[in-house]
């Protein structure tokens, strides 16, 4: 293979370390080799829903999701906390953070306001709201994914592996019973992309193994 210059050698070598070692691009979905070769299961009486507990800001919500809250927030307030209510009452269904984003309100600059407490655990009124079938959509995509990360790019989306230490406890049973992260997060992947990115996952994965 032949080199015009040294910027077409880079921009080659960088396109083979990005496919062979870093990324794989399904469609218009790039997706990090670290979701096929790291493990992780949620492991709540561990780790105590402490990713809904700290962090610099609420849940990412795109537009949908925002009006979501905005319209069914009435169905969802008997399941909250009254701490989380009277965030709510006062800062709205969600609000814009630092960056411009629209995310779920806070509790005194910390928990998110649609958490509530069951033995010192975190869980997500929204999603319980949902199991009761008092509303039609589950928690965030930003939550359900997690510890999947979603970047926007120019053309489609990236998906990255995002490690945190209060995710400890969840590595390490993930390892334990050998479940990588992308099949974790089966139900998750299939609500947002479809079955079929699902199964091209699976695909990919068995060739890694391989």
């Amino acid at each position: 293979m032949m080199f015009r210059n040294m910027d077409d050698l880079l921009a080659f070598f960088c396109t083979f370390v990005f496919h062979t070692f870093l990324m794989i691009q399904i469609g218009e979905i790039i997706v990090a080799k670290a979701l096929f070769e790291n493990h992780f299961i949620c492991d709540l009486p561990k780790c105590e829903g402490n990713c809904c507990i700290y962090g610099d800001s609420g849940a990412p919500l795109d537009d949908l999701e925002a009006d979501l809250l905005s319209d069914n927030i009435d169905q969802i307030r008997p399941f909250m906390r009254t701490e989380g209510k009277e965030a709510v009452q006062a800062d709205g269904a969600w609000v814009i953070d630092m960056d411009g984003d629209k995310v779920t309100p806070l509790v005194n600059r910390e928990e998110c306001a649609y958490v509530f407490f069951k033995e010192g655990i975190a869980f997500c009124a929204i999603e319980y709201a949902f199991e009761q079938g008092a509303v039609h959509f589950q928690k965030p995509v930003s939550c359900h994914l997690y510890p999947v990360r979603v970047t926007r790019l120019k053309q489609g989306f990236a998906l990255n592996y995002h490690q945190w230490s209060i995710c400890e406890p969840a590595r390490k049973k993930g390892t334990e019973q050998g479940i990588p992260v992308f099949r974790f997060l089966k139900e998750a992947i299939i609500r947002v992309y479809g079955e079929a990115f699902y199964g091209e996952l699976e695909t990919i994965y068995s060739e890694l193994k391989a």
